[in-house]
């Protein structure tokens, strides 16, 4: 058995108190900001410096919600090698986050082969944007490293 379409009459439908399609549909949003008390913030971004809790950082930078930011000795993505990727894996991250500096430049397969197989979800992106979506997925609690390249000019 097929249905058949149901019309409705729109105009009849808002003038109705019984009966609305549109009823509830503007209804007000409560917003509330995460607590984020206790837990590392990027703050603030630009050449050459990450803030983290609205401390300045310089250079290459790890930061994870519950940890203190830890120097990265990478100065580019061609220093990330096998020692560098077991560091991050032994920090238990659920998801990576590369930021390439100021323009997008993807790892070498061969160097994130070992978090494939660790089942640690990754991805490279800027910096600016790896701080930004650090800062979401930290504010949804979840297990997130930042690993961190300056923004240069």
């Amino acid at each position: 058995m097929q249905g058949r379409p149901c019309k409705v009459d729109a105009k009849a439908a808002r003038k109705s108190d019984n009966f609305s399609i549109f009823k509830g549909l503007n209804a007000p949003m409560k917003l509330h900001e995460h607590d984020r008390q206790g837990l590392n913030t990027i703050t603030s971004y630009g050449d050459g410096f990450v803030a983290v809790n609205g401390v300045r950082h310089t250079g290459g930078l790890l930061v994870m919600p519950e940890r203190a930011p830890e120097h990265w000795p990478v100065e580019s993505t061609a220093h990330v090698d096998a020692d560098r990727i077991g560091h991050l894996i032994a920090l238990q991250p659920e998801l990576i986050l590369f930021g390439t500096g100021s323009a997008q430049h993807f790892l070498h397969p061969r160097e994130l082969a070992p978090l494939v197989e660790a089942r640690i979800g990754h991805e490279v992106m800027t910096t600016a944007s790896a701080c930004r979506t650090y800062n979401i997925l930290m504010a949804e609690g979840r297990r997130v490293l930042a690993a961190l390249l300056p923004i240069e000019g």
